[in-house]
């Protein structure tokens, strides 16, 4: 069967609903915000993280002649 006749059959048919959303709509926006938003949390607590350790940082680069060029 063609494409042109599978598509006059389904219209011949009339619209109905083939599966339902398990919920409105709406909510899977919701889902998304608050899953990008825990990601934004996560990626905010890990700010600044290599600076926590700078001391260190400078330790091990003077030690391995990072300040020579």
């Amino acid at each position: 069967m063609s494409l042109l006749a599978t598509i006059a059959v389904a219209s011949e048919e009339g619209a109905h609903i083939v599966n339902e959303l398990p919920f409105p709509a709406p909510v899977f926006g919701l889902i998304t915000f608050a899953a990008f938003t825990a990601l934004a949390i996560v990626t905010f607590a890990f700010r600044d993280v290599a600076n926590r350790h700078s001391p260190k940082a400078e330790a091990y680069a003077r030690e391995h002649g990072a300040d020579q060029h």
